[in-house]
């Protein structure tokens, strides 16, 4: 499928070819076309207006969804990987997805992979020609394996750089997802899966750092979150994989026992010490009552799931 830019060019015929339909997000919104002159109170509701529609894009999305999350579960349960690719704001919201998963879930580095067009120049200055290299999009996927799963994130469904990473991994035997807020992406056909958050005009045409931008951080917020929750990162909705890297992060593992496992501070404080401060582990061993080598062992079978581990082991009472 061969990319068209953006801009007109002319053939050698002198004729000029005919353009890609403009993408939703690059039309104008009939809400706003006098935003110009409205107070800035009237000015923010407009913005606020657009922003409340953003939820339903992706509610509706969600199936498409859900087959990506199941995607991302299986490659990381394998010993694969995630990787994000966009350039712009898609680029710096992939990015940011993907370095805060780590800590909040315990997760190490690398399981989760952001490659930014442009590179780390990139997130705070922006490099607008490397988006139209579908090339480095290439070159950024080398990495890319057939135990992983390839996200393409592009407001319009038709950036370069995306489809060359998505080629490169689609090539290399990888899943393929593309998120997008363009019902007619031509990037769609280089993705297994297609993630639509059609969210329509921008409020500013073309400005796809609001309600596009918007709608794509929800929708990695719920990929990675969801897909921690089945890879048993969670018990209920606790962050139990959270590490104690930090004074706050330990008073966090130290609230979250509490609230697990009802035990008082003190009986948290030392089962947290007695298992090297691995929050999972003390919290199976205050609710299982088994010692800390036996609960590691049924942590390990299950998977690294509390509740699943329960199951296995067998009843000792509570400690």
């Amino acid at each position: 499928m061969a990319l068209q830019p953006d801009h007109d060019t002319a053939t050698a015929e002198g004729q000029r070819p005919p353009l890609e339909p403009a993408a939703p997000t690059e039309q104008r919104n009939p809400r706003t076309l006098d935003i110009d002159v409205r107070p800035t109170l009237e000015v923010l509701r407009l913005l606020n207006a657009e922003d409340a529609t953003v939820a339903t894009a992706v509610e509706r999305a969600l199936p498409e969804l859900a087959r990506a999350v199941d995607w991302v579960v299986e490659a990381i349960r394998t010993g694969g990987r995630v990787h994000y690719f966009g350039a712009g704001t898609s680029g710096r919201i992939a990015v940011l997805d993907a370095a805060e998963v780590g800590p909040t879930f315990g997760l190490p580095d690398g399981v989760f992979v952001a490659h930014q067009a442009g590179g780390e120049r990139a997130l705070r200055n922006s490099i607008e020609d490397v988006e139209d290299d579908a090339a480095l999009g290439a070159r950024d996927a080398g990495s890319v394996t057939a135990a992983d799963v390839a996200i393409g994130i592009t407001a319009s469904g038709r950036t370069p750089y995306v489809a060359g990473a998505l080629r490169a991994a689609r090539h290399a035997g990888a899943r393929t997802v593309l998120f997008s807020s363009n019902p007619g992406a031509p990037l769609a056909d280089l993705a297994d899966c297609h993630v639509l958050t059609d969210t329509g005009p921008e409020a500013i045409g073309g400005s796809t750092r609001l309600k596009a931008g918007t709608a794509h951080k929800m929708a990695l917020n719920g990929l990675s979150t969801a897909a921690m929750v089945h890879l048993g990162r969670t018990y209920s909705n606790l962050m139990v994989s959270v590490d104690g890297l930090n004074s706050k992060l330990r008073s966090r593992q130290l609230s979250i026992l509490r609230e697990a496992s009802g035990a008082p501070a003190d009986r948290c404080r030392t089962e947290l010490s007695r298992c090297d401060g691995n929050l999972r582990l003390a919290l199976l061993c205050l609710l299982s009552g088994q010692e800390p080598s036996v609960a590691a062992e049924a942590l390990l079978a299950a998977g690294g799931s509390v509740r699943r581990a329960l199951v296995m082991l067998p009843p000792n009472g509570a400690r």
